[in-house]
Order: structure tokens, then C-alpha cells, then sequence
């Protein structure tokens, strides 16, 4: 299905204030740097997290550990979504035990993805703290799960769809709004 852009929401200006406004509220919530991971879920997360770890190791000095998180099993509906489902790797090669992990994901809609998320997380120990950043939330959610840290709130009909594209994947950063055809 192809997708059909009603309106650009967001640039590559606006994204990028978005993340260093966002590392800021990290920061500062978690007093630093120092116990602290990001998690990106696949894909575009993972270029979030590690835009957000770029910004806060400019910040604070150090490196802030990022981790890479496929949550394809963990779906509820992965019966339902069948071979179609691209499976990718989850790569967190740290220790998570009594860490403040933040979950970063590009889009929040029904909060499925999030909930999985915690789940596969939960297979690498035992957070002392999960928070979770998002670019975008669009509301509609179905379990009751909030972002911690929240780029942009964009209201939208059930039926829209918003669409993040980002330079690493799609050669460029914005975010439009509009509907599949």
C-alpha cells in the first residue's frame, strides 16, 4: 500500500529541537547519565535512541550504552500478521540489572508494540526503572501505557496514519500525516 501525505507535521529542524529537548528532560529526571541505557525498538527507534544518546554524551561526557530492540515475538498479534512479519535482532550487549532503562520508539498509537517491548526487555533482567520516549504520540491507545518524555502530540482520526521518516532509513527527517491507498 502506498501512503498518501495530507500534511508534512514535522521537519528535520523540528525533530531535531525535539531531541535535544528530549535528552534535556532525560537528564534531568534521572539526575545524569551515569546509571542510565537506551533501548530502541526496531527501527526507527533505534536511530532515535542513538540520536538521543549522541546528544546527551555531548551534554553530560561519557557514553550512554544503546541497545537494539526487536519486539516481533512478543507481539499479541503475531498469529494474525503471519510470514509477512520481518523479524529483526535485538542487541543489548550490557548489563540492564538495576539500571534506568528508557524505551525509545518513533510512533505511540495502541501502546501493543510498548507492552511488548517491556516484555522482551524483561528477558535481560531487571530494571531498576523502565521510561519510555517517543517522537510522536497520536493517542488511540489500548493499554494503559504513557511516554515518560513526548515529542510531539498529534491528535488523529483512527483511520489516519502518521508516517516518521528519518535520514538513516528514508534520506530524510519529517513526519506527515495522512492515510494509506
Amino acid at each position: 500500500m502506498a501512503f498518501k501525505s495530507r500534511a508534512r507535521v514535522l521537519d528535520a529542524d523540528d525533530i531535531s529541537r525535539i531531541v535535544r529537548r528530549i535528552s534535556h528532560e532525560i537528564l534531568e529526571r534521572n539526575k545524569g547519565s551515569g546509571d542510565m541505557t537506551l533501548v530502541g525498538i526496531r527501527t526507527r527507534g533505534v536511530f532515535l535512541a542513538r540520536r538521543l544518546a549522541g546528544t546527551i554524551e555531548k551534554i553530560e561526557g561519557g557514553v550512554v550504552e544503546v541497545g537494539e530492540l526487536d519486539v516481533s515475538f512478543y507481539r499479541d498479534d503475531i498469529a494474525t500478521r503471519g510470514s509477512a512479519a520481518a523479524v529483526g535482532v535485538t542487541q543489548i550487549d550490557f548489563d540492564i540489572n538495576d539500571k534506568q532503562v528508557v524505551i525509545v520508539d518513533d510512533v505511540l498509537f495502541t501502546g501493543r508494540t510498548i507492552r511488548a517491548a517491556m516484555d522482551a526487555l524483561m528477558d535481560f533482567g531487571r530494571p531498576r526503572s523502565v521510561q519510555l520516549a517517543v517522537l510522536v504520540d497520536r493517542g488511540h491507545r489500548e493499554l494503559p501505557i504513557r511516554a515518560d518524555y513526548v515529542g510531539k502530540n498529534l491528535p488523529t482520526a483512527g483511520d489516519e496514519k502518521v508516517k516518521l521518516s528519518l535520514v538513516e532509513t528514508d534520506g530524510v527527517d519529517m513526519v506527515e500525516i495522512g492515510e494509506e491507498e
